[in-house]
């Protein structure tokens, strides 16, 4: 692609508040034909997908009592552990150049360089020896879109089984018992590979794909101005991290195979009153659009999915299918 003009960013934080956003501010500043990579790490830290239900995917009580921090994104996806021996890379791009595959190519050109053999697989993973060692999600904003994703170099692994909670179900869908027994890091790979060494790999790689210099940006100076300031005040907020109460009239669960989704009701009347919709499924934006269709409905699963699939006219997507049928279907056996 001629013409495309890169940028280079890392953060100097280890803040995931202020990570986080660092790159929703940068996500509206790409250019028309821009392309950006971004590197950053956070200590101490677990990142949940936008939404997920804080208290089901993390213990929360104890990350807070051992001074973590609980940081929720604006992508889909599943939670995260972050510490120092983990690198997450951030691809910011308008909706010209952003192209997941070559973006992806870049991360597997940065490791061959290091002398590991990654692949890409699985649902949005990227592996070695079978084993995963980068989780990847995404997010289409109005005026940019970007695609992020962890590097597992030296991570805490006993930490990392130690804070996350996935559903059990999603650990026998994918064969295994532990968080532990899924990841590996890659200084299993390669002993001498460091966090600077793999910046250095993946920004030749960056550039190498996309052309260019690469311009250098000064998040330091950039995360004191007022529009910033507001957006780590939104990171920050319990509002944004945990939403509302867990506590509901009726709850829901179920895997299918584009992930796990718990449905949560409040009832007044015979009808729902206020409805919220969990998941670590990879579309952000529809799984967010789904609770406002139950507002009102009769709480019964011929009506739930019937208005699950009256808001979608013509193509109905196949997460809002799954879920209309599973309604329809699970119901009875349920109550």
């Amino acid at each position: 692609m001629s013409n495309v003009k890169t940028f280079l960013a890392e953060s100097p934080f280890f803040d995931p508040w202020m990570n986080l956003a660092l790159e929703e501010y940068l996500l509206s500043q790409v250019a028309d034909r821009g392309v950006m990579l971004y590197l950053w790490q956070n200590q101490h830290t677990v990142v949940i997908g936008r939404n997920q239900n804080a208290w089901k995917e993390c213990r929360t009580t104890l990350l807070s009592a051992e001074n973590g921090k609980l940081a929720r994104r604006l992508s889909g996806g599943g939670a995260v552990y972050h510490d120092l021996g983990n690198l997450n890379f951030t691809f910011l791009a308008s909706p010209l150049t952003y192209d997941f595959i070559r973006q992806i190519k870049v991360i597997i050109a940065g490791l061959r360089l290091l002398n590991i053999p990654a692949y890409f697989g699985g649902r949005n993973d990227i592996f070695v020896d079978e084993r995963k060692f980068s989780g990847n999600a995404f997010y289409m904003g109005k005026a940019g879109r970007y695609h992020h994703g962890t590097l597992l170099v030296d991570v805490d692994i006993e930490r990392m089984a130690r804070y996350l909670q996935p559903p059990t179900a999603k650990l026998q869908a994918k064969g295994i018992d532990s968080v532990r027994s899924r990841v590996i890091n890659l200084k299993e790979i390669n002993s001498s590979l460091t966090i600077p060494k793999l910046k250095e790999a993946l920004q030749t790689a960056f550039l190498a794909e996309y052309g260019g210099k690469g311009d250098e940006l000064s998040l330091e100076e950039l995360s004191h101005t007022l529009p910033m300031q507001k957006l780590y005040e939104k990171y920050q907020s319990a509002s944004w991290i945990y939403g509302r109460t867990p506590d509901f009239d009726v709850e829901l669960e179920h895997r299918f195979e584009w992930g796990h989704v718990q449905v949560g009701f409040h009832v007044q009347g015979g009808n729902v009153s206020r409805s919220v919709v969990y998941s670590d499924a990879m579309d952000a934006e529809l799984i967010a659009n789904l609770a406002p269709c139950f507002q009102g409905i009769p709480l019964n699963g011929t009506d739930l999915a019937q208005a699950l699939r009256r808001d979608y006219k013509g193509s109905i997507p196949q997460e809002v299918d799954d879920l209309a049928t599973w309604l329809e279907t699970e119901w009875a056996k349920m109550f």
